[in-house]
């Protein structure tokens, strides 16, 4: 699965961004989808997963009740929705694809976009 990652920028604390990630290659409904995060120095930790069919979505809980994951099928892409962003948000943000079962972890996802970076101002 090739995965592009766009939409991150630079915004103020408490304002939205929303993130996309296109998928190709193979069959996407084949594959729960997640995004991450790295900042320098830190490894990369998870944010947000959602199931092959969207059913089921899992948050880290310092994004619980900001960050909404989804994705269309149809489309071949998932999403980010960013709200009421904090400047402790600033990270890069990866998309990945695991092959069928929905986890958290970073490392057990084998397909991974080139991530895009998102900058919250205070």
């Amino acid at each position: 699965v090739q995965l592009q990652a766009s939409g991150g920028g630079l915004v103020q604390a408490g304002g939205s961004l929303r993130l996309s990630c296109a998928a190709s290659g193979r069959t996407f409904s084949n594959y729960a989808m997640g995004w991450f995060r790295q900042t320098p120095g830190k490894e990369r930790e998870f944010v947000a997963v959602i199931s092959r069919s969207g059913d089921r979505t899992y948050y880290a809980d310092s994004v619980k009740g900001r960050f909404t994951i989804s994705r269309d099928n149809a489309k071949n892409m998932v999403y980010l929705q960013m709200n009421s962003l904090k400047p402790e948000d600033t990270a890069v943000y990866y998309c990945a694809a695991r092959f069928m079962r929905v986890v958290a972890g970073p490392d057990l996802y084998e397909f991974w976009g080139q991530g895009t970076l998102v900058t919250v101002s205070s």
